[in-house]
């Protein structure tokens, strides 16, 4: 099972504030924060500061390695294991690999991206901790971990409070 952090949750009514409240949290030196958010929020990602995914490049390799595959298999059944002439056509004849070959890339990279986002994303969670329940259709939330730098209640409750937080509650991540 997944070891939860605790800390501040301040839930917010309003996905600007919260991208603005986002970019306020980083700049006062926490680095460990969450912005919780139920639909993609255009300059999320630039307000807190996180870098390009790694995913894409899983999926570049994988689907490299499915292109390889898919013409090694196609040239060795073809060429090498069962060689039949057939109508004259040349035993390693590119045009007729390319089918198996488009199919392999697209398996191997799709599969692969799944695998990495789960991996990259902790999932499956197993009954994960529930900040508000809300929080999967209209509300957003900046969850700060106790363990995070300059981690003070008082502190980061009245910074959430004065960044358009409706509420800041204790709550685990």
């Amino acid at each position: 099972m997944a070891k939860y952090k605790s800390g501040l949750a301040g839930i917010f009514l309003d996905e600007h504030k919260l991208v603005k409240a986002v970019a306020q949290v980083r700049e006062n030196g926490f680095v460990k924060f969450d912005a919780i958010s139920p639909f993609p929020v255009h300059g999320m990602e630039e307000a807190h500061g996180i870098r390009r995914s790694w995913i894409p490049y899983v999926t570049f390799i994988a689907g490299l390695v499915g292109l390889t595959s898919g013409l090694l298999l196609t040239w060795w059944t073809s060429a090498v294991d069962w060689p039949l002439n057939v109508g004259g056509k040349p035993f390693f004849s590119l045009p007729a690999f390319i089918p198996v070959m488009f199919e392999l890339t697209i398996l191997f990279a799709a599969l692969s991206s799944v695998g990495a986002l789960f991996y990259a994303c902790g999932i499956p969670r197993i009954d994960p901790p529930i900040i508000d329940p809300d929080l999967t259709s209209h509300k957003f939330a900046i969850f700060i971990p106790s363990d995070d730098q300059n981690y003070d209640e008082k502190k980061i409750e009245t910074l959430l409070r004065s960044l358009g937080a409706t509420e800041v509650r204790k709550a685990q991540h």
